[in-house]
C-alpha cells in the first residue's frame, strides 16, 4: 500500500504572552495521593530522573525566542477532501484518518475513536494562542457516530474545550482521561468519563483502553502545573492493537509499554514541536527519536502525527516528515512509514 503526502502563514501570538495571561486559568482538582512512583503528594512526575522542564527555563525560552527572527518555515502542508461517507458507511473494517495535529479516527471492530480531538480555527487561553493553518481533515458534521474520545493531557492544543463540549453534545461519547482530568471535564458539563492511571486498563464495546506513561507535563495555567496526570493511550481488541502516543518527549523507560503491551499493528507518534531545544526537548520527541520509540514499542506501522496543523513551534514545516523519512531509510524502516496527508484514511 503506498502513502502520500500533499505538500500566508498567519502571525502567531506571542508564546510569551501565552504563558503569561495562563495565570487567569483556574487551577484545577488535584489528585489523590498514591504510592505509585509518578504520583506526588500533589500531582504527578514523570519516570526519568534526570526529566527538567522548569517554568522559568520555559519562560527563558519563550523571551529569548521572541527577541530572535523565526526561520522561514514555508507554505503548511495540504490536506485530501474527505466528505466522510466511507467513514460513516464502514461496519468493522479498522481504518485511521489523520484530522490533524493529534486528532485522529480510529475505527476498530465497530467502534469509531477519536484522539485528542480538536475542531475549532484556535487553541490557546481566549484572545491569545495560535491559529489553525491547515483546516480538520474532515468537517464535524461529517464524522461517523463517536463511541469513545481519548485524551492524553490537558494542554490547549490536546484539549480543546469547545470540541469536547460540542462532541458531548452531538455524540454522547465515552472520554478516557488520565487521573484528574475527570474532575475538570464534571465542572464543565461532561461526566461521561472514565479516568485512569498508568497502566489500568477499561473494556468498553469489545475493546480495551489502557492508560501508558508517557514524559511530558500538564497545566492549562501557571497554578496548576503537572495536577492531572498525562498518558498516551494503547486500545486493543479484535485481535489488533494501537498505540497513541498523544505528546512526549523521549526516554527509554517507555519500551516498558512495548514489552507489557505490544507489539503494535499502528503507533500515532508525534514528530514536531521539538525546535525549542537545540539539543534534547524534555517533552517533544524530534523526528529521530520518534523513530527510536517506535523501535522500542515495537510498532509495526508509524503514523506521524504533530506537525504541520497549527502556527505554533519554529521548525520549517516540511523539516519534520523530511527527518523522519531519511532516519527511517538509514534504519531501513520506510516500508513501516505512513505519512498522511491531513484527511487521508488507511485501513490497518
Amino acid at each position: 500500500m503506498s502513502y502520500r503526502w500533499f505538500p500566508s502563514l498567519l502571525r502567531r501570538a506571542p508564546l510569551a504572552v501565552v504563558l503569561a495571561l495562563s495565570l487567569l486559568a483556574a487551577p484545577g482538582a488535584i489528585a489523590e495521593t498514591h504510592d505509585a512512583p509518578w504520583h506526588l503528594a500533589h500531582g504527578f512526575r514523570n519516570l526519568d530522573n534526570g526529566y527538567s522542564y522548569t517554568l522559568s527555563g520555559r519562560a527563558w525560552g519563550l523571551l529569548r525566542r521572541a527577541v530572535t527572527r523565526s526561520p522561514e518555515r514555508g507554505a503548511p502542508p495540504g490536506r485530501v477532501a474527505n466528505d466522510g461517507a466511507t467513514l460513516r458507511a464502514n461496519g468493522t473494517h479498522p481504518t485511521i484518518t489523520w484530522v490533524g495535529h493529534a486528532t485522529l479516527l480510529v475505527q476498530l471492530a465497530g467502534v469509531n475513536v477519536l484522539t485528542d480531538p480538536i475542531w475549532g480555527d484556535h487553541v490557546g487561553p481566549p484572545l491569545f494562542g495560535v491559529h489553525r493553518l491547515v483546516p480538520p481533515g474532515i468537517r464535524f458534521e461529517d464524522l461517523p457516530r463517536i463511541h469513545a474520545v481519548v485524551i492524553s493531557h490537558d494542554h490547549y492544543d490536546h484539549l480543546d474545550l469547545p470540541t469536547v463540549q460540542r462532541l458531548a453534545r452531538a455524540h454522547n461519547p465515552t472520554f478516557f482521561v488520565p487521573l484528574g482530568l475527570g474532575a475538570w471535564l464534571a465542572e464543565r458539563g461532561i461526566t461521561n468519563v472514565v479516568e485512569l492511571d498508568w497502566w489500568q486498563s477499561q473494556a468498553f464495546r469489545g475493546l480495551t483502553f489502557t492508560a501508558t506513561p508517557a514524559q511530558h507535563s500538564s497545566g492549562r495555567g501557571l497554578l496548576d502545573q503537572n495536577e492531572r496526570l498525562w498518558a498516551s493511550w494503547v486500545i486493543s481488541g479484535d485481535g489488533r492493537r494501537f498505540f497513541f502516543g498523544g505528546d512526549t518527549g523521549y526516554t527509554p523507560a517507555l519500551a516498558e509499554i512495548g514489552k507489557r503491551l505490544g507489539p503494535f499493528d499502528v503507533a500515532a507518534l508525534p514528530i514536531g514541536g521539538y525546535s525549542a531545544f537545540t539539543a534534547k526537548h524534555p517533552n517533544h520527541v524530534n523526528p529521530e527519536e520518534a523513530m527510536q520509540l517506535f523501535d522500542d514499542l515495537r510498532g509495526r506501522l508509524l503514523v506521524p502525527m504533530h506537525w504541520g496543523t497549527f502556527a505554533m513551534n519554529r521548525e520549517p514545516f516540511r523539516e519534520p516528515p523530511t527527518r523522519l523519512l531519511a532516519e527511517a531509510l538509514r534504519r531501513g524502516e520506510e516500508e513501516r512509514v505512513a505519512l498522511l496527508s491531513q484527511g487521508q484514511s488507511i485501513d490497518w
